[in-house]
């Protein structure tokens, strides 16, 4: 049985992750989501098994501390995590496997994971105004939010250069973000 894929989506705030990585899944129903361990407050629209699972900050480290984690990183005081048998036993029985992840926890992973079995997908939607007007459209912000997501933005962007595929999402660009982004995940289940 040939190996899966586990296909890292990296973006800004408002760079339209989400609803790319919803869209794949509804077009490939093979793929799977890999879900994200956190410690920060479950949002109404989220439910356990849907993208995160809900643990408290306590049980979080305790699992840093047994070594669970392929890789973690926190923001704004929560703390975020890719659970290591998860990705093992995806990866090992052939799935192709979607994350979204930080730039920090892609670094971390990059070295630990051969490069056959790690496709890095960066959303670019362009400069800061705007992804920041989207942002602003979804969630209510403080200008404190808005200064870390803009720290953030900033090493985010660096990013870029390090991926192995730049989907381009600016305004106007869903449809042209879909096509391409299908194509790497097309391209991901035909080689496992």
């Amino acid at each position: 049985m040939a190996r899966g894929k586990l296909i890292i989506v990296i973006g800004p705030t408002g760079s339209g992750k989400a609803t790319l990585m919803r869209h794949a899944t509804e077009h490939f129903p093979e793929l799977g989501v890999l879900n994200s361990y956190t410690t920060r407050p479950r949002r109404p629209d989220h439910v356990e098994n849907d993208h995160y699972r809900f643990v408290s900050v306590d049980e979080f480290k305790s699992m840093i501390d047994r070594g669970e984690f392929l890789e973690w990183a926190e923001f704004s005081g929560n703390y975020y995590g890719t659970r290591k048998q998860d990705v093992e036993e995806c990866v090992a029985n052939g799935k192709v496997i979607i994350k979204e992840m930080e730039v920090q926890g892609v670094r971390q992973l990059k070295g630990l994971l051969p490069k056959d079995d790690l496709i890095t997908v960066f959303i670019d939607a362009g400069p800061w105004d705007g992804l920041v007007e989207r942002a602003l459209k979804r969630d209510h912000l403080s200008e404190e939010e808005i200064a870390r997501r803009k720290a953030r933005f900033d090493d985010e962007i660096t990013f870029m250069p390090e991926a192995d595929v730049i989907v381009h999402n600016g305004a106007g660009q869903r449809e042209e973000a879909d096509q391409a982004f299908e194509e790497v995940v097309a391209k991901a289940i035909a080689g496992s």
